[in-house]
């Protein structure tokens, strides 16, 4: 197996890097302390191709692989985990699934406005009540003449107010269960769509996060994606797709907290000596780089893996999750404890580090979904 990067993605990564460093760095402690959406950065990145990495051209995107991708999360991230997510959701929950599963029309008249960057999309599967349990969906749609009217409410939707397009999942036949549910096209101009206050977070806090309410949407036909009953295998391969996204979040996360640590180490001092020459903060420094480049390669493996057709990889993609986010919340414990007091204060970014891996392990599927995942695939022979 080669583990070297091609060209063309090492060129990648090193442009994602650049700009982040020289163009989201600068403010991003601003931008999170006061929960100020980065909508000049965001578009920006829409112009340099980065809100629709894997979507061929003819239908706006860069039509780049699943690695290149990848990498450009951990690159954003390492700077910014609020532009990273919301770069990743336009990606893998709004652009994949539309990419995978979607009809000409919607290629045409939805992806291509998306992945180009016109406009950003986001997913709307977790409501109130459901959040795992995305089977337990209350949202309904109901035929009416030749299209649908969609009643309900979303909750914990990344970029909602921001995003000019939605992929609503919706129950079309409440008695089948999983196989009733559907998704549908929903665009933010659609009348009946309302958008609820911002979440105030924890972490991730220049990224918008709020409930979408939806009260007597009217749809055409052609909005549907796919067809009525096929909306859970749609969702569970976006999220498969989606959850290697977020590993790379929790990595670059990791990496942030990993360098912050090592250039801190090498200047405080403690008891005449620099701390990184104490083994208790040496020790820490090595596990902090084992794990970072253990997850690496797992998640990297998942985004080779995702693109091989007709292959399999959920297990790869839960593994990788859960193991990368986990590993960054450990990381992240790791460098508030070398700050010691300081690592506590917003006088230094590990302490937003910290509070911005918290989340990786729960959205896109929590660190327990993904054991239940793998566990299935193994028992099951995959």
């Amino acid at each position: 197996m080669n583990f070297d990067l091609s060209e063309d993605q090492a060129r990648i990564r090193d442009t994602v890097r650049e700009f982040a460093e020289k163009e989201i760095a600068p403010g991003v402690a601003e931008r999170e302390r006061d929960e100020v959406f980065p909508r000049e950065i965001v578009a920006r990145l829409g112009e340099m191709g980065i809100l629709g990495m894997m979507v061929p051209e003819q239908h706006g995107g860069a039509g780049l692989d699943a690695l290149s991708y990848i990498l450009a999360v951990e690159e954003l991230a390492r700077v910014c985990a609020s532009v990273a997510v919301i770069m990743s959701v336009n990606n893998s929950v709004f652009c994949y699934p539309v990419w995978k599963f979607g009809s000409d029309r919607q290629k045409s008249e939805v992806l291509s406005e998306v992945a180009s960057g016109q406009k950003l999309g986001a997913y709307a599967l977790t409501e109130p009540q459901s959040g795992s349990d995305a089977a337990n969906q209350r949202t309904r749609a109901t035929r009416d003449g030749d299209g649908y009217v969609l009643e309900g409410a979303k909750s914990w939707i990344t970029n909602a107010g921001e995003a000019g397009w939605y992929l609503v999942m919706a129950m079309t036949d409440p008695t089948k269960g999983t196989h009733g549910i559907t998704g549908f096209l929903v665009s933010a101009d659609d009348p009946g769509v309302r958008v609820g206050a911002p979440e105030t977070k924890m972490g991730l806090r220049a990224s918008k996060t709020a409930a979408v309410y939806l009260e007597g949407v009217r749809l055409p036909e052609w909005r549907r994606l796919g067809e009525e009953g096929q909306g859970f295998p749609i969702a569970m391969a976006t999220l498969d797709h989606s959850r290697i996204g977020i590993a790379a979040q929790g990595i670059g996360i990791a990496r942030a907290c990993y360098e912050a640590s090592v250039e801190y180490a090498q200047t405080r001092q403690t008891f005449g000596r620099k701390i990184a020459e104490h083994e208790a903060i040496a020790f820490q420094i090595a596990d902090m780089k084992v794990q970072i480049e253990a997850a690496s390669w797992l998640t990297y493996r998942a985004a080779v893996r995702s693109d091989a057709p007709g292959v399999r990889f959920s297990k790869e993609s839960s593994m990788a999750k859960v193991f990368a986010t986990e590993m960054a919340n450990t990381v992240a414990a790791r460098a508030v404890q070398i700050f010691g007091g300081y690592g506590y204060s917003r006088e230094y970014p590990v302490e937003r580090y910290y509070r911005d891996a918290r989340v990786t392990t729960i959205y896109e599927g929590t660190s327990e979904i993904q054991r239940i995942v793998i566990s299935k695939n193994i028992l099951a022979g995959r």
